[in-house]
């Protein structure tokens, strides 16, 4: 639609060259994201260092008619960063300062290309603590996290990232900047436009900073690892726990099939019988760590567990949650067109859900893997599909029943469709299996209050583009 102007180009003239690349290497870098979808080549794909060239970008857009695709790390698994409709990518990667941290206030601000470790490893450096911690915080930014409201295993306990977002600088379509939210722990002023913007993916406006509350540092720590028979004797002891009188930092489930692929490709030893992984972790006053333990100990062993171990010291207990950090690109590594389906349901439906997905595995012939926020009933299912496609050529269509047929039954189950990793563009036809017309009408209503012409972001969410 834009074959009469050329992208790069424009941008060059108003952002400089060191801003901007069109070259084929960097189009088909930009064309995917963590999930497997696409490619989606864009046009150009530019990097600004300042919330005023994010406004450059926003305006030319808005004035040559030109889709725009904002960007963090690329981590995310719903294809929100994928430039479905052309146009340009504008990656923030280059916007990692940590503009402030206050440990009297107990706030932080950072730019939105701020890695989510990186500036958890600067608090703790103060005696300060940032809890959401998704999967690949090693890699995924502070803005995608605002994008997509992240949660991760502390949720839990803590919640997500918008329990934790104060405020933001923002720039909306057209290029207008605009700040929302304020620096206190409290502040009712008007509607909670803040609160709107985290987890909008990326369609209401580009992040440009963040305003963060943070919290001192938990005094001690403990991780409790049970191994049972199957993953629904997991669920059990997830709903002992949780009824036991305390509340874990995190409750992390794996599944046999994800014990598996640890034990061909890790450094990890499970005894025979091992079909599923509990992994507790507990933050507590040091004089209440036995005390937990042992409640966690004792709802595990009710649940059925063959094994235990627990440690409150830090190198044994990184080794404990080193099978759960390992298993998801260890899964990637051998099934490399593997799809992830991320859902929720309530707490006590666990056991239930768990059941139901083992039928609808057998029922269509996909196998899967399960690695799940057991504590508050996010599951992420891996729907295995094998290196190349499968002779008869029927594995994609069964593996898009299974999807369909998964997601019916987590509604009915009282659950949702996507507990942490968004919509974007994988789930977007099936945003009416969960709203209301009248709600998905109202959203349509929101997202043309801030951008008319529907150039920021296009094609996620919502159906069509």
């Amino acid at each position: 639609m834009l074959a009469h102007l050329d992208l790069g180009a424009l941008l060059e003239r108003h952002l400089g060259a060191d801003r901007v690349r069109s070259d084929a290497e960097a189009l088909a870098r930009y064309a995917r994201d963590a999930s497997s979808i696409g490619p989606f080549p864009p046009e150009a794909v530019v990097f600004p260092s300042s919330a005023e060239e994010i406004s450059v970008v926003l305006r030319l857009a808005y004035e040559h008619g030109f889709p725009v695709t904002p960007r963090g790390a690329g981590t995310g698994l719903s294809g929100g960063a994928l430039p479905v409709c052309g146009g340009v990518v504008l990656s923030t990667e280059r916007m990692q300062q940590i503009k402030e941290i206050d440990d009297v206030s107990f706030t932080a601000v950072v730019e939105p290309g701020v890695v989510t470790g990186a500036l958890q490893q600067a608090l703790e450096a103060q005696g300060l603590f940032y809890p959401p911690d998704p999967a690949s915080l090693g890699t995924c930014s502070i803005g995608g996290n605002v994008a997509h409201n992240a949660g991760g295993p502390r949720a839990l306990k803590y919640g997500v990232t918008r329990d934790y977002v104060l405020g933001l600088d923002t720039v909306l379509p057209g290029g207008m900047p605009l700040r929302m939210g304020r620096r206190t722990m409290k502040g009712v002023v008007g509607h909670d436009v803040t609160a709107l913007f985290v987890g909008s993916e990326g369609t209401l406006g580009v992040t440009t900073k963040v305003t963060l509350r943070v919290i001192p540092a938990p005094r001690a720590w403990a991780t409790h690892l049970s191994i049972f028979r199957t993953a629904v004797d997991a669920g059990r002891a997830v709903t002992q726990i949780l009824r036991s009188g305390f509340r874990p930092s995190a409750l992390e489930l794996l599944d046999g099939p994800s014990i598996s692929v640890l034990r061909l490709h890790g450094n990890h030893a499970f005894p025979p019988g091992a079909g599923a992984i509990l992994l507790c972790e507990m933050d507590e006053e040091f004089e209440a760590l036995d005390r937990v333990l042992s409640l966690c100990s004792m709802a595990c062993a009710q649940a059925g567990a063959i094994e235990q171990r627990a440690t409150t010291e830090a190198t044994e207990r990184a080794r404990l949650w080193s099978a759960r950090r390992a298993v998801y690109p260890l899964l990637v590594a051998t099934f490399p067109r593997i799809h992830v389906e991320d859902v929720c349901v309530p707490r006590g439906r666990i056991p239930e859900a768990l059941r139901r997905l083992d039928m609808l595995a057998a029922q269509h012939r996909i196998p899967t893997a399960t690695i799940a926020h057991a504590g508050d009933g996010n599951l992420h299912v891996g729907l295995l599909r094998g290196a190349e496609p499968d002779r008869d050529g029927t594995e994609d269509e069964r593996l898009e029943r299974m999807r369909a047929d998964l997601l019916r039954d987590i509604l009915r189950l009282g659950g949702t469709i996507a507990g942490e990793h968004g919509i974007g563009y994988a789930k977007r036809h099936f945003l009416g299996w969960e709203l209301s017309p009248e709600m998905i009408a109202l959203q349509r209503k929101l997202k043309m209050v801030f951008d008319p012409k529907h150039l920021l972001n296009p094609g996620k969410i919502f159906s069509e583009a």
